[in-house]
């Protein structure tokens, strides 16, 4: 186990652990410390502990010293300096007619680099934009191409819950998330149902995925035959969060021989799963993830999968 403190440099962004080493740290303190960017003005959001060694990034650095009133100064000059920063990049950007979205920028606390971070459908050449801005800024630049997600998290905005977004109100990773989670929560596979400000995917989606897969396992499919008090029957509709099997009874076996085709009852059956279960259906081996064929998807849900 190593003793370590948590530290951000964005409200939204990871946490890194940090030697404090003699510093008594409290939670909301402003630190600095070196990075691989150089010094950088960060803040305390996990207090002193212990973490396992395969957590940690070696080698592990030591807080540098509290923040002063001076360093405070300096990180606050560095926010004002970023909106005269945007304008003359963009001016630039125009200039050279290039192809790409400016969305942020950030300097390094010891002001010896500025990044500036910008989204582009492809490749763009800014090597004589990168030569203007180092004549405008005197420092090292740096240009990010990023993606539409960290665009949405550097920008923010409100999601279709009506709240500010996730990704960049609290949510530190972008995790995984797949059509197949919409499909088990039986939601429609429309683009304007289940995808966020991005265009992607709503992270969300990633939420409530692993109770749908714990309360789907042993729930029968649409289609499959179920043993009920009544008889044999099929199922028409399996509501998971209602627990509940909706069925019709099978009168007349499909016989495909004999040309036959099977009768169901116009009574519906409701039973829950664990009745369902204690009747000698047993719970179910497969994979609880649904199947999701190219055909069923749309091709507008299709481009919500890339990034």
């Amino acid at each position: 186990m190593v003793n370590v403190v948590g530290i951000k440099f964005k409200s939204a962004g990871k946490v890194y652990y940090f030697d404090p080493g003699e510093f008594q740290l409290s939670l909301g303190d402003s630190v600095i410390v070196e990075t691989a960017r150089g010094m950088e003005f960060g803040t305390v959001t996990r207090e002193e502990g212990a973490v396992k060694k395969s957590e940690i990034v070696q080698p592990l650095k030591k807080i540098v010293r509290k923040a002063d009133e001076n360093d405070i100064k300096i990180y606050e000059e560095n926010l004002h300096k970023k909106q005269k920063a945007l304008e003359l990049c963009q001016e630039k950007i125009d200039k050279h007619a290039l192809d790409m979205k400016l969305i942020d920028v950030e300097y390094t606390f010891d002001n010896n680099k500025i990044i500036f971070y910008f989204t582009s459908d492809g490749r763009v050449d800014f090597r004589e934009l990168v030569r203007d801005l180092a004549g405008v800024f005197r420092m090292r630049i740096e240009l990010r191409q990023i993606g539409v997600r960290d665009e949405a998290k550097m920008l923010g905005g409100i999601g279709n819950c009506g709240k500010g977004l996730c990704c960049h109100e609290w949510l530190s990773d972008f995790e995984p998330v797949s059509i197949k989670m919409a499909k088990l929560q039986n939601l429609s596979l429309n683009p304007t149902k289940i995808s966020g400000i991005c265009g992607r995917l709503m992270c969300c989606l990633k939420y409530e995925n692993d109770v749908y897969m714990e309360m789907k396992k042993g729930m029968p499919e649409q289609g499959e035959k179920i043993k009920i008090p009544e008889g044999m029957a099929i199922v028409m509709e399996s509501n998971i969060l209602q627990n509940k099997v909706k069925s019709r009874l099978i009168i007349e076996e499909e016989d495909k021989e004999n040309d036959i085709h099977g009768k169901l009852s116009t009574e519906l059956y409701i039973y829950s799963k664990e009745e369902i279960q204690r009747l000698g259906r047993k719970s179910a081996a497969r994979s609880v993830e649904p199947e999701v064929n190219d055909e069923e998807i749309p091709e507008e849900i299709k481009e919500l999968l890339k990034d």
